[in-house]
């Protein structure tokens, strides 16, 4: 047995053994806590043998039925296993007081977390469909159970477990149905036998493969228009598992994808990745608008995550063009840039994810309008949400800037040498990009700003308090995640390209910027901004002390200093952009105004409210469900109780079959 298998059974054994534990020390957080960061640390092991060339492949007939487990580990599943590792670790050791409440210390979450991370680290080493589907399964049920695990706290955590249940499930279909057509053509389940007929299928019965299985890989990586359920799932579970979901399961709909289509499939046709680049392109703008209007902190982040991973497919999708062209180099980069983005992305959503779980345990509030003014009561928790808003900015030195410099580097070259497809689809992709990055600007300067600086606007807010020593070393280690990729990006390439299967990148990543000669560094480019920064926020007290010394207040007409009132609020601050993309988000705006009894003409107060609906789920979901409710309805009135209509029901339809065989016979 070579170390990647070591590790991947340590992962299994210590994941099992800790979900044991879950029974017979319900109470023990920090157990848990500490066996889902261990298995957390095998499975990174793992992951990292696996990209370093220590592949395995191992069958286990007599576990499950038919073909048995069957489990291999690659570089492209070992970045996915070992990107996952490194959420658990994080989330595992945040969780030892985080989840000390009496919901989360409950058996059945207990035991949920850590085969959640079993699952997790299992899918991307299944080599058979049967080990993938039942991990695929597995894994929704568990992470279900942590969604609704503090159902007591509102009916809207129950909403948020049937909208993740029913349409995780019906992505699980969806795969099921694509995989099944799959092997139903090759007469073997193992990856092996699919890899060596998947580029002999006819093109029909590939492009059915293809887009079952894309239709189930975007719903679980929360792509428009199958991402309902994911701003509706992470806001409502509990902190470190939203860390765990978004930054580490999301990534399997990318994984499985790209297995699929590009491994299994042999690459197929342009068509098929104009649609992922399509879907990618229209996920990016989309998410990132939802989450500049919103005002629930973790709600904001779950819109970031459908954002994030339409930049991946857009980076999937042009790797997949350019092959389809011939174009391996490209291909490469495209993809190269795709999976450092999942790297970066899994990085920086687990700590802002976790940064906003010490937020909610120290205020009991995601409303970004209430808080404000936490950075003298929590310094280290506003230090390490600032330094996530930095890595998900997109700005150097942050952690997403590398993948998305990647990323357009490769749609620009691409314009020339992807035919007449690509010349009308890179454009569009780099503009969107470019777009993406500058939404994503404002959303997490409000987040920040208007949730962390200034005044504080509620009591809550004013009496917040800085978050115990584990959950503040789970959110060390994301933070050091963040800057090991935007500092260091030329350590994980080699791993990343071993896993896209390309030399596309090769050497160090320089960034050379219009009108400096020669190539700066990240490092030396983060070294020069901090020292920047660190003279502004000198010069800038040096000035605010020399004010405060001043007796006299000669320009302020008398009124005193500031207050939270005259303050932006998050809802203020996305004004300017709600009017802009007025047409797109369509808010529904609501203003009420309240005069005094003597007089109409002397106003009270006024009540502003905003709200922006999904527009994709008011046009797509809404007209589903009322057909759906209807048909309840008429379900309804079919079923009274009554046994003689039952039995009539079974009489007519014991005929209707017997006439149909007569009749066909």
């Amino acid at each position: 047995m070579n170390l990647a298998a070591t590790g991947m059974a340590a992962v299994v054994a210590i994941g099992l053994l800790t979900a044991l534990a879950g029974f017979v020390v319900p109470s023990r957080t920090t157990v848990m806590g500490a066996g889902t960061a261990l298995t957390g640390v095998a499975a990174v092991f793992a992951g990292a043998v696996a990209l370093g060339g220590g592949s395995f492949s191992v069958g286990l007939p007599g576990l499950l039925p038919l073909s048995g487990v069957s489990l291999a580990l690659d570089p492209l599943g070992g970045l996915f296993v070992a990107v996952t590792g490194g959420v658990a670790v994080a989330a595992g050791i945040y969780g030892m007081s985080y989840a000390d409440t009496a919901d989360l210390r409950a058996r059945g979450v207990q035991v949920a977390l850590p085969l959640f991370v079993v699952a997790m680290v299992l899918v991307p080493a299944a080599a058979n469909v049967g080990t993938l589907l039942v991990c695929w399964e597995l894994m929704a049920l568990a992470s279900l159970v942590l969604v609704v695990a503090e159902h007591r706290r509102g009916p809207q955590v129950a909403s948020a477990g049937r909208w993740y249940a029913v349409m995780t499930h019906l992505g699980f279909m969806s795969v099921l149905i694509g995989l099944m057509v799959f092997v139903a053509h090759t007469g073997d389940d193992s990856f092996t036998a699919l890899r060596e007929a998947g580029p002999r299928l006819s093109p029909a019965v590939a492009a059915v493969v293809f887009v079952a299985t894309l239709v189930g890989f975007a719903s679980k990586a929360g792509i428009v228009p199958l991402h309902a359920w994911l701003p509706r799932a992470h806001p409502e579970a509990p902190s470190h598992v939203s860390a765990l979901m978004s930054a580490a399961m999301v990534n399997l709909g990318v994984y499985g994808l790209v297995r699929v289509g590009v491994d299994l499939l042999g690459g197929g046709v342009a068509w098929w990745w104009l649609l992922v680049l399509a879907l990618g392109t229209v996920s990016a703008v989309y998410g990132i608008l939802q989450a500049a209007m919103s005002s629930d902190l973790k709600r904001l982040l779950g819109q970031s995550t459908t954002e994030n991973m339409g930049l991946v497919l857009v980076g999937v999708g042009a790797a997949g063009l350019f092959a389809s062209s011939g174009d391996r180099v490209l291909a490469g980069l495209a993809l190269t840039a795709a999976l450092v983005h999942v790297v970066g992305h899994a990085a920086f959503k687990t700590l802002l994810f976790l940064a906003a779980g010490s937020v909610l345990h120290a205020t009991g509030s995601r409303d970004l309008d209430a808080l404000g003014g936490l950075r003298p009561t929590m310094p280290v928790t506003t230090a390490a949400f600032g330094l996530g808003a930095l890595a998900a900015s997109a700005l150097p030195p942050g952690t997403a800037f590398v993948s998305e410099w990647l990323l357009l580097q490769s749609l620009v070259h691409g314009l020339p040498a992807g035919g007449v497809a690509a010349a009308i689809a890179m454009p569009v992709a780099v503009a969107a990009v470019a777009l993406t990055a500058g939404l994503a600007v404002a959303t997490f300067v409000k987040a920040f700003g208007v949730g962390f600086l200034a005044k504080p606007r509620s009591e809550a807010a004013a009496n917040a308090h800085e978050s115990p020593a584990t959950m503040l070393a789970g959110m060390g280690i994301a933070a050091l995640a963040c800057l090991a990729v935007a500092l260091w990006p030329a350590g994980i390439l080699p791993a990343v390209q071993a896993a896209a299967g390309g030399d596309a990148v090769a050497g160090e990543v320089t960034l050379r910027l219009t009108g400096v000669t020669g190539a700066l560094s990240p490092l030396l480019l983060a070294l020069g901004l901090v020292a920047a920064m660190v003279a502004a926020s000198g010069a800038v007290r040096v000035v605010a002390v020399r004010r405060a010394r001043r007796e006299a207040r000669l320009w302020d007409c008398g009124g005193g200093p500031t207050s939270a009132r005259m303050e932006y609020t998050a809802t203020s601050f996305a004004e300017p952009l709600q009017r802009v993309f007025d047409d797109v988000v369509q808010p529904e705006l609501d203003v009420d105004v309240t005069h005094h009894e003597e007089s109409r003409y002397l106003v009270q107060a006024v009540e502003y409210r905003r709200r922006v609906p999904d527009r994709i789920e008011r046009r797509l979901y809404e007209p589903v469900l009322s057909v759906i409710t209807a048909w309840g309805e008429a379900g309804r009135r079919l079923a009274p109780g009554s046994v003689h209509r039952y039995l009539g029901y079974g009489f007519y339809a014991v005929c209707g079959v017997l006439i149909l065989l007569a009749v066909t016979r």
